[in-house]
């Protein structure tokens, strides 16, 4: 049994009501999808979705390999307080954002987890995804949670990758990660929440931790 508890993020919002509902079960991260997906939104939604959110619920801003230009639209907006980055992005600017930063390593293989010394200390966290092929994320499987317990990285991490109510409890026994970042296994289609399915996990994960 685990005495820490277990912060969540659920991403690829997309819908006023998704949001409302999980705010509701007490959720401490919203992830927007600002890069080319399924799940995309743009700067003008994201206003309206966030609108009268409570306070201390963090706002995430998605983004893969961004220009400059589209990075410096986001901090002016002002509506997130999180840029988490899936690209190859050079860990020097990473450095230099003055929002917190989420640095995502997509992982196929063990070669994957190198990547953990070129970003350990520019960003804020780092977040562990399922890389298969060329897609780097929302791809709703997980990869082998072995690789990263055997990497020994002793920071506090995000855990992301097809987690959902099948698998949750067994991620948190193998890994026990800070933070969890639940997307594609909490969806009736790309970008639409399932409530129930988001509860259920929602539900395992404090009954876990608490």
């Amino acid at each position: 049994m685990s005495y820490r508890r277990t912060m969540i993020k659920v991403c690829g919002m997309t819908r006023r009501e998704d949001i409302e509902f999980a705010v509701e079960l007490g959720v401490d991260a919203l992830g927007f999808i600002l890069a080319e997906s399924p799940r995309k939104v743009e700067l003008e939604t994201v206003k309206m979705l966030v609108s009268d959110l409570p306070p201390f619920i963090d706002r995430i801003a998605v983004l893969v390999n961004p220009e400059s230009e589209k990075i410096d639209r986001i901090i002016e907006s002002g509506l997130f307080n999180y840029i988490q980055l899936h690209g190859s992005e050079d860990p020097e600017m990473i450095k230099k954002l003055p929002l917190k930063t989420i640095k995502a390593i997509s992982v196929a293989g063990k070669e994957d987890l190198k990547k953990i010394d070129i970003y350990k200390e520019a960003a804020d966290y780092l977040l562990f995804d399922t890389k298969i092929g060329r897609q780097t994320g929302g791809t709703g499987e997980s990869f082998d949670w072995s690789l990263l317990r055997e990497s020994r990285y002793k920071k506090k991490y995000i855990l992301a990758g097809g987690l959902g109510a099948d698998n949750i409890e067994l991620a948190l026994k193998c890994l026990n990660p800070a933070a969890v970042d639940i997307n594609s296994q909490v969806e009736s289609s790309p970008g639409k929440k399932d409530q129930q399915l988001l509860k259920e996990t929602l539900e395992i994960i404090k009954e876990f931790t608490k």
